[in-house]
């Protein structure tokens, strides 16, 4: 056993050691100032090519005030609101700090500083990395700070740094972008409404910031702001910081903070390209996003400026073509999103966005959240049955050419024989948009037209689980699937346009996926920064399920909903969809070098409410097969202009027919006409009864595919329908960036 001089003496070294490292530590360190920490440097983003494409902003959107330039409220705010011992303690937390200590040993996330001066020391850390070594320091300088400044001084200092969202750091600059007045003017109401962001700008801004987190939408962060502005004005009331005279004027109204504005360069298509780049950047590194905004980083993107240009053409001539907002209330509010992928890579070639920040629109439609996708849905619903097969073929892949009832006003059962119900335990009807009677039909056929009824009963048949597992393989993320009800099956889903082009380039590369993405290197001060490697190609779904989709998808531009799509020239898939009530129509196609998505919908702005579209551009209801497929098949002519058309990879044939219960075996032929054919545009009233009778015959690549009880399915070919009814939500609640591209595991 050790003696009790050696313990004594072993002891003592120890705590001098922790003296001396404490004072070397404590005589090392210097007090921060607020103008230094105001340096900062532009973020430069580059087109694909390597050409630059923004620098945005000239460094930090900073101006530092004096004290007696701001005023008490927004001081006291921030005092009632984070540190009511502010004037009487020392300005160190110590039980905070040993707290973070502990996360960080752990491995686990530390704590930001617990008093105001832990707080403005760490605004003025142009570093944000989370080391013992920068917490230490950290304890250091607060000590330092909190001996050395007056608390005046400290409270300038952390009011000058602070971020408040928006770009804007320091009271002034956030007086300035919030509403428009120098600080020394702002209420305070306002105060506590600034105050409030100080919480996290990403959650209490009223604008929302989905591209950063899809939690972030205008109508959560808005109800946070509001009961934190609330409860902020009620801590200085009860602090006595501001008399009941004027906590009842503050209290009174909510202080709406004016929108968002362009700034220089930020303009046309150029704002949503960075806000999916930074997205991808803040997503797949360590950089956080003080950091970011701090500059000095060099963006290499995957867009390409000849596409971009190209889809943002092809929208606005469409647009143009179609659309008069001046003459005509209906076409009021009418937004589109598409974006444009390249298959087996996932580079995000282009997007379009909306009409620019510089035209009030500051939501990235390309991310687009809360528009449901319809019957783009349903070749999911179709691979996942000759993948996974229903119920009653255990498990063998069924082929497209099995027979489902393609009739309107169906009741749909479950495996089990029963009846799907309502909530109100009512028997559920799925209905086309159509009332004519097909009868029973190949989903070939079904797919070609649109019919929703053959669909809903294959998704509950194959189990809409395993339709989610395709559409997740393919490149949807969880956080955008509908609830698994029988509407499931007919796109009651809002995956983002970016995920849209990027599982139906799945199909294009014959099973093999890629995550999208938008960003190739990032470079900080000319060095590399970690974490941008292309994302991994995967074998998704089987090669011939794919192939089988794809060549059921070209029929669909051949003789079905897409038939515009034909004048691109070219081997090209695709399919329509139109939602319920009409609030929103997509089309989605592929050739094997560039999947495209384009996403119409109306919105009204003040309540991010989706409208119905009937009467939009003079028509009954817009399609998907209508402006949407017009602007697609304008961008894809431009965009693959002198490339080759290389087309599809042949299908092999799925042998497993298992038609629906009920199904004629075999089933009749119907009397047909075959010299009439189908019509080229689809029916503009939803209830239209098809005029032509069925064709006898279908154009297709493989006489397998055609072979269909004397060539025709039972009905007509005429009216293309795209609606899907959902047996319990309808799925048209839209907020910001839910959804997004790169939000849960990603993109």
């Amino acid at each position: 056993m050790p003696s009790w001089k050696l313990v004594s003496g072993l002891c003592l070294f120890f705590l001098g050691s922790i003296v001396a490292a404490v004072g070397v530590g404590y005589a090392m360190v210097g007090i921060p100032s607020e103008n230094t920490a105001a340096k900062s440097q532009n973020n430069v983003y580059y087109w694909s090519n390597g050409d630059q494409m923004v620098a945005t902003g000239t460094g930090a959107n900073r101006q530092n005030v004096t004290i007696d330039q701001i005023p008490k409220a927004m001081q006291w705010s921030v005092i009632s609101a984070e540190n009511k011992s502010f004037y009487t303690d020392s300005g160190v937390d110590p039980m905070g700090i040993a707290r973070a200590l502990a996360n960080m040993a752990r491995g686990g996330q530390t704590q930001g500083g617990s008093t105001i001066t832990q707080q403005f020391v760490k605004n003025t850390y142009l570093s944000q990395e989370q080391t013992v070594t920068r917490k230490f320091k950290e304890m250091f300088i607060s000590i330092k700070v909190g001996t050395q400044l007056s608390k005046q001084q400290v409270l300038q200092g952390y009011l000058n740094t602070s971020y408040y969202g928006r770009g804007a750091y320091g009271i002034q600059a956030a007086a300035q972008t919030y509403y428009g007045v120098d600080a020394v003017k702002l209420t305070p109401s306002q105060c506590a409404f600034l105050a409030a962001l100080l919480k996290g700008p990403t959650y209490y801004d009223p604008i929302g910031a989905t591209n950063i987190d899809p939690a972030a939408d205008a109508k959560s962060n808005t109800a946070r702001s509001k009961a934190r502005w609330s409860w902020i004005l009620e801590q200085m009331h009860n602090d006595k910081r501001i008399t009941d005279a004027e906590y009842q004027t503050a209290i009174k109204k909510y202080p709406e903070p004016q929108g968002l504005k362009a700034t220089k360069g930020m303009t046309g298509q150029i704002s949503y390209l960075v806000d999916t780049a930074k997205k991808y950047v803040l997503a797949h590194s360590n950089i956080s996003q003080t950091e970011f905004d701090q500059g000095g980083y060099q963006i290499y993107t995957t867009f390409q400026k000849d596409k971009v240009n190209e889809l943002s053409a092809a929208v606005k001539k469409v647009q143009k073509e179609r659309l008069d907002p001046k003459k005509r209330d209906l076409d009021k509010y009418v937004q589109f999103g598409a974006a444009s992928v390249v298959p087996k890579d996932g580079a995000i070639v282009a997007l379009y966005g909306g009409d620019g920040y510089e035209n009030g629109h500051f939501t990235n439609n390309a991310d687009t959240s809360g528009v449901p996708v319809g019957s783009t849905w349903k070749p999911f619903v179709l691979a996942a049955a000759m993948q996974y097969g229903t119920y009653k073929t255990d498990g063998v892949g069924i082929s497209p050419l099995s027979k489902y009832n393609g009739d309107d006003h169906l009741k749909v059962r479950n495996q089990d024989g029963s009846y799907v119900l309502n909530k109100d335990n009512s028997i559920f009807y799925q209905n086309n948009e159509s009332n004519y009677p097909w009868g029973y039909i190949t989903l070939r056929k079904a797919m070609e037209q649109s019919i929703n009824t053959p669909f809903v009963q294959l998704g509950m048949d194959v189990g809409n689980s395993k339709v989610r597992d395709v559409a997740k393989a393919s490149g949807i993320l969880d956080n955008s699937f509908a609830t698994l009800n029988a509407s499931f099956a007919i796109g009651t889903s809002t995956p983002s346009a970016i995920r849209m082009a990027d599982a139906y380039a799945t199909f294009a590369a014959s099973g093999k996926q890629a995550d999208p993405y938008s960003v190739t290197s990032v470079k900080h001060d000319g060095q590399a920064v970690s974490g941008f490697t292309e994302p991994a190609v995967k074998q998704a779904i089987p090669e011939n399920v794919a192939n089988n989709v794809t060549n059921t998808l070209e029929n669909v531009i051949q003789n079905g909903t897409a038939k515009s799509a034909k004048a691109l020239g070219r081997d090209a898939a695709g399919k329509t969809g139109t939602t319920d009530s009409n609030k929103s129509a997509w089309f989605v196609g592929y050739t094997q070098q560039l999947s495209t998505s384009i996403a119409m919908f109306r919105e009204n702005p003040k309540d991010a409410e989706l409208l119905s579209m009937n009467g939009t551009a003079g028509v009954a209801s817009i399609h998907g097969g209508d402006i949407p497929t017009s602007i697609w098949t304008e961008y894809m002519e431009a965009a693959l202009k002198g490339k080759s058309d290389p087309g599809f990879p042949d299908a092999t044939k799925i042998d497993k027919v298992s038609n629906e219960d009920g199904a004629p075996t075999p089933t009749p032929t119907p009397v047909v006409t075959p010299s009439e054919t189908p019509s080229e545009t689809p029916s503009e009233t939803p209830s239209e009864t098809p005029s032509s009778t069925p064709s006898a015959t279908e154009t297709c690549r493989f006489s397998w595919q055609c072979n269909d009880n004397g060539g025709t399915d039972g009905g007509a070919t005429s009216t293309p329908t795209d609606t899907a009814t959902a047996t319990e939500t309808s799925g048209s609640d839209r907020g910001n960036q839910n959804g997004g591209i790169f939000g849960g595991s990603t993109g």
